[in-house]
């Protein structure tokens, strides 16, 4: 209920008591009947614009299904999409880089080898 919690609907009956004492019971009676109004009329303010919607749909509903028939109202275009086209590949450019060295164990040089110690 509004998101109050035990503790805070504890300390509202706390300040409700301090502020309103003996009178409280017909404070809360009047309360409910002044709610109890409120409510009766917010629905009919509720019915009375859904009533309202329920003509207005009715009587726009009638009316252009009728218009919807006759030829000079026809605004209809078809919908259509932009055909896709993949983008144009990039000129792939060969570059003269040096080719990868060989790793395999005969390939290493004298260089790169370890020396022995005699």
């Amino acid at each position: 209920m509004f998101g109050l919690g035990i503790p805070e609907l504890v300390i509202v009956g706390i300040i409700a008591v301090l502020l309103f004492g003996k009178r409280l019971p017909e404070v809360a009676k009047s309360f409910g009947k002044s709610y109890n109004q409120f409510r009766r009329g917010l629905s009919d303010i509720q019915s009375q614009i859904n009533m309202s919607d329920v003509y207005s749909t009715n009587h726009t509903s009638s009316s252009y299904s009728s218009s919807s028939s006759s030829p000079e109202y026809d605004d209809y275009e078809a919908v259509s999409a932009p055909k896709f086209e993949p983008p144009p590949a990039e000129p792939q450019v060969e570059s003269a880089t040096e080719p990868a060295p060989d790793t395999t164990p005969d390939a290493t040089s004298e260089a790169d080898r370890p020396r022995e110690i005699a």
